[in-house]
């Protein structure tokens, strides 16, 4: 069993989906937990429902990815409380999907900066505490886009590409010191953004949205979709001490669906 004993992670986006499916496993293997949301409210419910014993201490930020310098000054403010964080998970919901010709210029803009920008932000604030420690886990949930383009998603196929390509450059530069970068990439995953993309890709087609669903099921070998407990638990064996030597690497978590090496 994975024991994360000890480690504090920050995981982002962590009020639904995959963020909070990771947070709930990796505060059941012990790791202490601040979730990052701009719903307070929400973000309280969900810190009243995460594991804890009474070795861990869970809490939460308030912060919009839509604002980095927002995001950047409240985690500013949390870590001057002398707190340190282990591990990283970047993560936070995509964008409208769309044909990439259609795209406006500030779709790109916008998104760059809720996903590759925010995400370097936290990674520069929290990689001296990881040093420090000599321990350091940062994931990026991103999508099997990175991979292979999928049709539909101009924008996010291009900035997802962009933010693994700044992973793999960040896992040169942190591996020397203990600290390891990679990226997961889910398949399509039973979470909010999965209805959203079927809902958008029903009105475009004039299929329903349980026509497409059966369409995107059958590319996928597995003859379903993930949970997103089984996206969660791929996170976290990626941030447990026994994935020391494993660095760089983009994981997809689809079924089989992606279809290149």
């Amino acid at each position: 069993m994975i024991d994360l004993t000890g480690k504090r992670a920050l995981v982002c986006g962590s009020t639904q989906g995959i963020g909070k499916a990771s947070a709930m496993v990796l505060a059941k293997q012990g790791a202490s937990i601040t979730l990052v949301a701009r719903n307070e409210d929400t973000l309280q419910h969900v810190v009243k429902e995460l594991p804890a014993s009474s070795a861990q201490n869970h809490d939460y930020i308030v912060a919009d990815f839509n604002q980095p310098e927002e995001l950047k000054r409240n985690v500013e403010k949390y870590l001057s409380g002398s707190n340190e964080f282990h591990i990283l998970i970047n993560n936070s919901g995509g964008p409208p999907g769309g044909e990439i010709i259609n795209a406006k210029a500030e779709d790109f803009i916008q998104t760059f900066q809720g996903h590759l920008i925010c995400n370097h932000i936290l990674t520069q604030l929290l990689v001296p505490g990881m040093k420090k420690n000599k321990y350091g886990r940062i994931i990026n949930v991103i999508s099997t886009s990175v991979k292979e383009p999928i049709k539909g998603l101009g924008v996010s196929n291009t900035i997802r590409a962009a933010v693994g390509s700044w992973a793999k450059t960040m896992s040169f530069e942190l591996g020397p010191f203990g600290i390891t970068v990679n990226n997961v990439l889910p398949g399509s995953t039973e979470t909010a953004r999965i209805e959203e993309i079927i809902k958008g890709t029903a009105s475009k087609t004039g299929k329903t949205p349980e026509q497409v669903k059966a369409d995107m099921i059958s590319k996928v070998p597995a003859g379903r979709f993930a949970t997103a407990d089984e996206i969660a638990y791929a996170v976290a064996f990626l941030t447990s001490p026994e994935a020391a030597y494993i660095n760089g690497i983009n994981l997809p978590v689809d079924g089989g669906r992606t279809g290149c090496l």
